[in-house]
């Protein structure tokens, strides 16, 4: 079945859906976050097929998501790493499983928790505006046009 693309579509949410919007990309960058980086391990982790597992590294690679690094010569071995765009989308990540700690975990709780190294102390993954230093919410945001906006798209929102 052919993945609909949505890399063309004037939104920066659906733009990030077609670099990461089938299901197993966020759990290898989930798991390359976490510092699971090599091929077999990943693959061992999630238990996805090695056929998948190459076909979606190469694409993040490609994307610049995550680099190949070679940590062995004889024989020839790689493992994969997060680009600063990489870090940046598992920002996404992160604000993802705070919404399945807070509505999915169940009785048992959170199944991780998060330190935040500066610190060291556990704290919740929250969003919070540059300028004023309080939490963003969805229902205390307007979302107004940007300078990417063309007069097309514009007239759809």
């Amino acid at each position: 079945m052919q993945r609909t693309q949505f890399g063309d579509l004037v939104c920066s949410i659906a733009r990030t859906l077609d670099l990461i919007g089938e299901p197993w990309s966020p759990l290898i960058l989930r798991d390359v976050m976490v510092g699971i980086r090599r091929f077999d391990q990943i693959q061992a982790d999630l238990g996805i097929s090695r056929k998948v597992l190459t076909e979606r590294l190469k694409w993040l690679v490609e994307r610049g998501v995550l680099a190949r690094r070679e940590y062995s010569a004889r024989p020839p071995r790689h493992e994969y790493v997060l680009t600063d765009q990489g870090v940046d989308l598992c920002d996404v990540l992160i604000a993802m499983a705070r919404f399945g700690d807070r509505w999915l975990a169940g009785p048992a709780g959170p199944p991780v928790l998060y330190r935040h190294r500066p610190c060291g102390h556990v704290a919740p993954a929250d969003l919070y505006c540059a300028h004023c230093d309080q939490p963003i919410r969805a229902d205390a945001i307007d979302v107004l046009p940007g300078p990417g906006m063309t007069a097309e798209a514009e007239t759809r929102t």
